[in-house]
């Protein structure tokens, strides 16, 4: 005879479990997948070492350059400035371990650091997927706005990178001061943005600060952090980008310095020489770096990238690019430094099977190596060169599923379940609805949004749609009903006084 109110007090216990346990938190730890031995590390730094003594870096700013001699580099019979072993080795052991990137809500900060592993984003797309039409167009400041406002309410986005260039901007100041203000209008998550010149930093500081009036000065906690690539592959540096580097650290914003080389083009193709050179160059930047403030807050973003030699293009995607950015991050951490890599960069134009395919091979390779923030990882598509509603909800739904596979098995007496297994073989012979089962169920799996689980039948009943179909339509669902509104209408009058903001 089935027992009245079973069912009822069975999804109570499963709400109140899912209340306490989440079975797959952000933040986990990574590790478990090492590409490389220990003496090839070993090896490798070494390398890197040895490039930055031997070759040294060029196209040094002069400021830069008084700098660092001033701390022991020296000019090589190249001409380039050149760094002794213990020298970096030097700038490597005061340099910062972890840095906290703080959320304009204190609640979503993140600690960079160790092999936790936080997925966020990244990029510079020209173009993106429509959801009406499903093909590609420019994107614009609305764009943006909408990719900040939809990631907001994603819970495996540690951070939001705007994904996407607002094309239909001309001028590169009001470019600039409309990214930053499309990010704080719609998210209080960290976020960062990039500078186009040095001379942009401080009016956009000003801004934030008005932004952040009701929770104290942005200049004491900032939340927002600065992404930039100040080494140029191979071995020189980018004067605008040191200068905007030392005018960010002049006002106290983090930095993440990102060497994005490419493989066969501006770095070896070998991908052991690759590692070495992208790593010194890396290096690079931690150097100038420290040279004018130790211990400076600045996340150590070594991306290896690909191309497909028979025809030269970008390819964001592959077994080369999933063990070479896990490799990445095992170093990373190896030496010690907060590390960034990059991960889900597919080269698929469309959510579809190469998508699902490329995404969840780097991101989970990158995951497992325990890459502490893996960029790139949320919302790209075509090689970078596009940015989709719909994949940022089916990347979501993947990196619950990488959190899974991080945390584990956890094997205590509880677990192990001997009373459980003792009740069912010696009583009803099944585990289905037993106390240790209606534990376990929120607390030991996760139950996707998206993903499908019906029978081919019913899937067919309910109108035969695909991930892409269901991403599509929540997408919509959360851009027509969530409307955050993180921005004080005094702070926003003030803003739109001082600078041309193009968003309604």
């Amino acid at each position: 005879m089935r027992k009245s109110g079973g069912r009822k007090a069975r999804i109570a216990k499963r709400a109140s479990v899912e209340q306490e346990h989440d079975p797959a938190p952000i933040g986990p730890q990574g590790g478990q997948y090492k590409p490389l031995s220990s003496s090839e590390v070993e090896t490798i730094y070494a390398t890197a070492l040895q490039i930055l003594d031997e070759l040294g870096m060029g196209e040094v700013p002069e400021g830069l350059q008084n700098q660092c001699l001033s701390k022991g580099a020296y000019i090589n019979k190249h001409g380039r400035l050149s760094f002794p072993p213990d020298f970096t080795q030097k700038i490597v052991d005061g340099a910062a371990k972890s840095i906290t990137l703080h959320g304009r809500d204190p609640a979503r900060s993140i600690n960079v650091g160790g092999q936790s592993v936080h997925f966020g984003t990244g990029g510079a797309a020209v173009q993106t997927l429509d959801l009406e039409t499903r093909i590609y167009r420019p994107s614009t400041l609305v764009d943006l706005y909408d990719f900040t406002r939809l990631q907001d309410t994603l819970p495996n986005v540690s951070w939001f990178t705007r994904c996407c260039v607002a094309t239909d901007i001309p001028d590169n100041f009001d470019l600039d001061i409309n990214t930053a203000y499309a990010l704080l209008r719609g998210t209080t998550k960290p976020v960062a943005t990039s500078f186009f010149l040095p001379e942009f930093v401080e009016p956009i500081a000003n801004m934030l600060d008005i932004a952040g009036s009701d929770t104290g000065s942005f200049r004491q906690r900032p939340w927002v952090f600065a992404h930039i690539s100040p080494v140029i592959s191979p071995l020189r540096y980018g004067e605008d980008a040191v200068d905007v580097t030392l005018e960010c650290m002049r006002l106290g914003i983090p930095l993440n310095c990102i060497t994005a080389a490419q493989s066969g083009a501006t770095a070896p193709a070998t991908l052991a020489g690759f590692l070495a050179s992208s790593l010194a160059e890396t290096l690079a930047s931690l150097i100038m770096v420290n040279v004018y403030q130790p211990g400076y807050p600045m996340i150590f973003s070594n991306w290896p990238l690909v191309v497909d030699l028979r025809t030269g293009a970008f390819s964001g995607a592959g077994g080369e690019t999933a063990v070479m950015n896990a490799a990445s991050a095992q170093i990373i951490n190896w030496i010690g430094l907060p590390s960034g890599v990059a991960s889900s960069m597919t080269d698929a134009k469309a959510p579809d099977a190469q998508m699902g395919m490329e995404k969840g091979i780097t991101a989970l390779a990158a995951g497992l190596a325990g890459g502490n923030m893996i960029h790139e990882s949320s919302g790209m598509m075509a090689s970078l060169l596009g940015a989709s509603f719909e994949a940022f909800l089916i990347d979501d739904e993947m990196h619950s599923l990488i959190y899974r596979t991080l945390r584990g098995i956890e094997v205590t007496p509880e677990t192990l379940g001997f009373e459980a297994i003792k009740a069912a073989v010696l009583g009803e012979g099944h585990f289905l609805g037993g106390q240790h089962t209606l534990d376990s169920m929120e607390r030991d799996y996760y139950y996707p949004k998206l993903s499908d689980r019906t029978d081919p039948r019913t899937w067919q009943e309910n109108g035969a749609h695909t991930m892409w179909d269901v991403a599509n339509t929540r997408a919509k669902e959360i851009l027509e009903t969530y409307n955050p509104d993180y921005l004080d209408s005094t702070a926003d009058r003030l803003i739109r006084k001082q600078f041309n903001i193009l968003l309604d």
